[in-house]
């Protein structure tokens, strides 16, 4: 009988080879062959220690010189940096195309930062804008975060180029549209699943504006997507899928949206998917169509 083989396998010598170099590990997983990681460093934006999840592809642990496009996850209301890398499925197919997933938390955390009992707002509700009013302005600066420190800190940190994409889901998918839109020249691409659209018009984004922005509803425009749409100087290749059967469809204006984008001229590919709901079982569905729209973007597909 053949002896069975073990290779051992050292995390730290992966890290190296990676250029995962001067980083706060938190934890590492395995993961098709590639590493789950999840960082943690002090974002001077926020003033806090933030957690940022990764999956860096089995093609960069065992090439030292290699780097690879980024693309970055932003989520929903309540979640965290590990929702979207534990449940929907996406590590596979970026393991498969060498893509690097980088999913910053959505909001500010810990003991010093404010906090609100509901679960829209708060910690957890950060809605990638930053706060004019207290005691919301000191820490919830999430749009500078997510748009320029986070970019900066894991292209110095992890083995990627400079050619990004965005995508994101409900509040992370408002998140999404928005910064692509104000960043013209900045990703590649955006995309979004069952996105909040139009924020000033619905009751989730009226209530997360009013609080962090204050009553000036002129101040509320430069955080809603359709009203951006407009006047956008870039036309990005744009994705979006709302499911028929979202609980929040009423919330979200998708179609409204889609119909902003034909009077605009907005070239874009709006998805409405019988019988899907809000949930990651329809994240899950679609993604792999998602990260294939990005690969295409960022020239590791053809």
């Amino acid at each position: 009988m053949e002896n069975l083989k073990q290779e051992k396998f050292d995390l730290n010598q992966a890290l190296e080879t990676a250029g995962v170099v001067n980083v706060d590990v938190v934890s590492a997983n395995r993961c098709f062959g590639g590493l789950h990681l999840r960082l943690k460093h002090y974002a001077e934006s926020l003033k806090c220690d933030m957690i940022v999840g990764v999956y860096i592809p089995p093609s960069l642990l065992t090439d030292e010189a290699f780097k690879t496009p980024a693309l970055y996850w932003l989520a929903g209301l309540t979640c965290t940096d590990q929702n979207f890398l534990q449940k929907a499925g996406a590590m596979r197919t970026a393991s498969e195309l060498g893509l690097v997933l980088i999913c910053p938390d959505t909001s500010p955390r810990g003991d010093g930062v404010p906090d609100a009992d509901a679960y829209d707002m708060g910690q957890g509700a950060g809605f990638y804008l930053n706060a004019t009013q207290e005691p919301w302005a000191k820490n919830y600066q999430m749009y500078d975060y997510v748009a320029c420190e986070l970019v900066a800190w894991c292209e110095k940190h992890l083995p990627i180029t400079s050619a990004r994409s965005l995508c994101g889901h409900s509040m992370g998918g408002h998140g999404a549209l928005t910064i692509a839109f104000k960043n013209p020249g900045t990703y590649r691409s955006v995309s979004a699943l069952a996105p909040i659209c139009n924020p000033c018009n619905v009751p989730w984004g009226q209530k997360a504006l009013a609080n962090y922005l204050g009553e000036d509803k002129q101040a509320w425009v430069q955080y809603d997507a359709m009203e951006l749409l407009a006047n956008a100087r870039e036309r990005l290749p744009l994705l979006i899928d709302q499911g028929t059967d979202d609980e929040f469809l009423a919330q979200l204006k998708t179609q409204d949206f889609a119909k902003a984008c034909k009077q605009h001229k907005h070239p874009a590919v709006i998805r409405m998917q019988d019988g899907y709901d809000h949930s990651y079982f329809f994240i899950a569905t679609f993604i792999d169509d998602h990260i294939h729209h990005h690969a295409r973007a960022l020239g590791l597909t053809s």
